[in-house]
This record gives C-alpha cells, structure tokens and sequence, in this order.
C-alpha cells in the first residue's frame, strides 16, 4: 500500500509541475579551468531564447573571459576575444543588437552564482537594454547586518552626489560668475544646491534593502547595488568552484586577465 501511495504521489507531483524535474533550460559551460552547469530562467524568454540561439550557432564557443572584479563578478561574450589572440572565425557585425530588459526584481537579486546581461551604461541606453552577447556570473561579496546598513547609507549619499552634480552642471556659469564677483552669493547658492539635491533624494530615495536581500546577501553575498539594473536570466546550479577559480585569476588594472582562461564551448541540453 505505501509502495503505491508513494507511486501516486510521484506521478502527481510530475503532473502538477508538467513533467519536468525543474523549470528552465539547462546549459553546460565548458571551460579551460573546469565545467559550469547553469539553469537560464523561463520568465526572461528573450534573453533565454537569444542566449540559446548563440550558444547552438557557436557564438560563445573558443572565448575568453575577458573581465575579471573580484568581490563582483566575471564576464564574457565578446566573441572577438579568442585565446592565442585568434581572430574571430565569423563576421560579428550582425550581432551589434540589443535585447530588451526583462528586469525581474525583487524576484530575482544579484545574489552569487547569479547569471546577468551586461549593457551600456545609463547615459548612452536609458533603456537598460542588454548586450546582445557578453554576460557575466555574480561572485559578489558577504556583508553582515552592519555592513549592509553602511553600504545603503553610501548608496544614498552617491545618490545626493549624483543630483548635486548635475545641478552644478546646470548652475555652472552663474557659479564661475558669482565665484569672481560675490563669494557670499556663490557659497549661498552653493548651499542652495546641495539642499535641493538632499530633498530631491530624500523625495525618491535608493529603494531600502527587502528580507530577501539582507537574507541572502549575509548568508550568501553578492553585489546589491546591480539589484534593478541589470536583466538577471540564469543561475549556476552547479560549478560555483570553477567560477571561484576564475575570479581568483590574477588581473591587470584594467580587469583583464593576466593568463587565459576561457570557455571552450558552451552546451544547450535541453
């Protein structure tokens, strides 16, 4: 009676979730240090379907990992960036697109092992449009309660530095003016902007970190201040060691490599 309980209970559970162990598609990571498997997310369908349809054309096959933040994350998918310095074995110029931002939070964070679209910044794509090839795996860093308290706080006042410095780029000729000809009107109006720029923060503050955030990133880490800026679409679900190994690669100052390491093919297995 138990062994056919059990039996009914496993083909309920099997119907109830469609069949399939887990939701997602299942991708192999093959590198030169060691294998990444990765789980891509079904609620980001465009970046899922355009990672998978690069990943079975070859695209992220033979590259490097050309970005390396420790404390952040690593990063690839130019494909003009080959080991040996080998040039790139297809025109690259019809991969000059972008993919709209599927941007999921608060459901998904910047948790580590995470797997996100990079992107240009703001000033150039308001838009958070992803990068149609290069993505990158959050390693991050772990805070504790305290920690994660201050960096709000410096989330904020980079905030109030970001508003006071455009309004100083709105002022600048009246500044460089009173400068010369009032010192009491210039550091009036100087107070004057950085008051605005305190009110208008306090107005439309940084959002505050939720439980799942201070949870995770005390527990696990990761990088919180990407949290809403990035589309998130993936998540290792095994390699994490490898991904260690990599961000552990020693770097030049511009955050390359100082040895090759990359991914030798990428396998869509599903």
């Amino acid at each position: 009676m138990r062994q056919v309980l059990g039996i009914l209970l496993v083909a309920m559970l099997m119907a109830a979730c469609g069949g399939k162990k887990t939701e997602g598609t299942e991708v192999l990571i093959e590198t030169s240090v060691g294998d990444i498997r990765v789980t891509l997310f079904d609620d980001t369908p465009l970046h899922r379907d355009n990672f998978v349809r690069l990943a079975r054309e070859g695209v992220f096959d033979d590259i490097m990992w050309h970005r390396i933040v420790p404390g952040l994350m690593i990063q690839t998918g130019d494909p003009t960036l080959r080991p040996g310095n080998r040039p790139a074995t297809a025109d690259t110029s019809a991969l000059h697109y972008t993919v709209p931002q599927e941007i999921r939070f608060p459901k998904y964070i910047h948790r580590r092992g995470m797997l996100a679209a990079a992107r240009q910044p703001d000033d150039k794509n308001p838009e958070k449009a992803s990068s149609s090839t290069q993505w990158y795996i959050v390693t991050g860093e772990k805070y504790t309660s305290t920690s994660l308290a201050d960096f709000y706080q410096t989330l904020y006042q980079e905030a109030v530095n970001g508003h006071w410095r455009k309004l100083q780029d709105k002022n600048a000729k009246r500044l460089d003016r009173l400068e010369q000809t009032n010192k009491d009107a210039y550091y009036e109006l100087q107070d004057s902007i950085l008051s605005v720029a305190e009110a208008a923060v306090a107005a439309n503050p940084p959002r505050p970190f939720n439980e799942q955030q201070k949870r995770l990133y005390t527990t696990e880490g990761g990088c919180p201040h990407l949290d809403g800026e990035y589309t998130i679409f993936g998540q290792v679900t095994e390699g994490m060691n490898v991904v260690e190994k990599i961000v552990n690669t020693p770097t030049d100052d511009r955050e390359r490599p100082l040895r090759e390491v990359f991914i030798k093919r990428v396998v869509v297995l599903d």
